[in-house]
């Protein structure tokens, strides 16, 4: 059966769409509690938006997603077991961070959920790049980590004791240096590892779809690759922001994803209709599909091919664009729950500063 969405955490970092979008590193990992048969601890590392290591509780070691990651598994055994280590003790601070959290949130039954969410982004064009660490508790922020300023940000009274001794204990340096340094070094080995399938472009296919002749008008792009794109609607060569509604990157079985935006045509004549067209465009190229707004292409209810919006990845990491947030959804699988590498590669130190060691 499929696991449905565990958390939802909102980073406010950047523009999801940028004309170069910058490669990404990203480590999720996640503590529950009140949940039969569902992993205590789980962890994914996430580069280009592709799932390319997990771990959990119930793993040993921790498993490579991508043939390139294999590869690297294979010539690098000393950073696979550098990566078992970092899960390991990673698992154990959740599993007391979470009971902690709950003593401070005066709670004792119940599903509960820890997350936390760090990494870093690199233009490979311009050299830019930048970091984040944030902390999520049942779907809220809980305190997070502000590389410009080097402190934290708590939004929550229950978190106020850790930004005070983050703050002044050091470590605002030491994950400055896991940011900037040590996570940038290891999104470059990723890369190079695995540049023959992260740079591949697959084009989607477009098509208009519409419930009734009243209702809004779906642009639907499908099967494309990688998840670094966007679709929108445009009048008269100008990007439409009233009247749509843009819906979430969805992944579809094959690896591939879909998107969708609707346009809402209540109030566009009939002779307006060709003012309008549908824009998908990949981050960083210039190449669109374009798609006109036409009565004659439109699949109606009949004819609609049905929209699919469940993944078979073990573990998703999906991002929609609102108001410059970038919100994250994690989506579990079908069989077996995978997750990934449990942090920040920082050689012989403790990555994860718990709530449960500073008390």
């Amino acid at each position: 059966f499929l696991f449905l969405v565990i958390a939802v955490i909102v980073l406010k970092k950047r523009n999801c769409f940028s004309p170069t979008e910058p490669h990404s590193l990203w480590y999720i990992l996640s503590a529950t509690t009140g949940i039969s048969d569902f992993p205590e601890f789980l962890a994914s590392a996430v580069v280009d938006g592709v799932v390319v290591a997990y771990c959990d509780n119930s793993l040993k070691d921790t498993k490579p997603k991508t043939h390139w990651m294999s590869k690297l598994f294979e010539e690098d055994p000393q950073h696979v077991q550098w990566l078992n280590n970092k899960c390991l003790l990673n698992r154990l601070d959740f599993k007391a961070t979470i009971i902690t959290l709950k003593q401070r949130f005066n709670q004792s039954e119940g599903v509960h959920i820890f997350q936390r969410t760090n990494g870093c982004f690199w233009d490979d064009e311009t050299g830019e790049f930048d970091g984040f660490n944030e902390y999520g508790y049942d779907g809220d922020d809980l305190i997070r980590f502000d590389l410009k300023t080097l402190t934290w940000i708590s939004p929550r009274h229950q978190t106020v004791i850790n930004k005070h001794n983050w703050d002044s204990d050091g470590s605002s340096l030491f994950w400055k240096y896991a940011l900037t340094e040590d996570c940038i070094h290891f999104l470059k080995l990723y890369l190079n590892y695995g540049k023959s399938s992260l740079q591949t472009t697959v084009h989607p296919s477009v098509s208009l779809l519409q419930k009734t002749p009243s209702s809004v008008v779906t642009c639907h792009a499908t099967g494309f690759y990688p998840e670094r794109a966007t679709v929108f609607w445009r009048k008269d060569g100008q990007e439409l922001y009233e009247g749509v509604e843009k819906g979430e990157i969805l992944p579809n079985n094959d690896g591939t994803f879909q998107m969708s935006v609707d346009l809402n045509i209540s109030s566009v004549t009939a002779e307006d209709w060709r003012r309008y067209d549908c824009i998908f465009l990949f981050a960083g190229l210039k190449d669109i599909i374009t798609t006109r707004l036409d009565r004659t292409m439109i699949r109606t209810n009949q004819g609609m091919i049905q929209i699919e919006k469940k993944g078979s990845f073990p573990l998703v990491f999906i991002y929609t664009c609102k108001q410059k947030d970038l919100q994250g959804i994690a989506f579990l699988p079908q069989n077996h729950i995978p997750s990934g590498i449990s942090s920040l590669p920082l050689q012989g130190s403790q990555i994860f500063q718990s709530f449960w060691h500073l008390q």
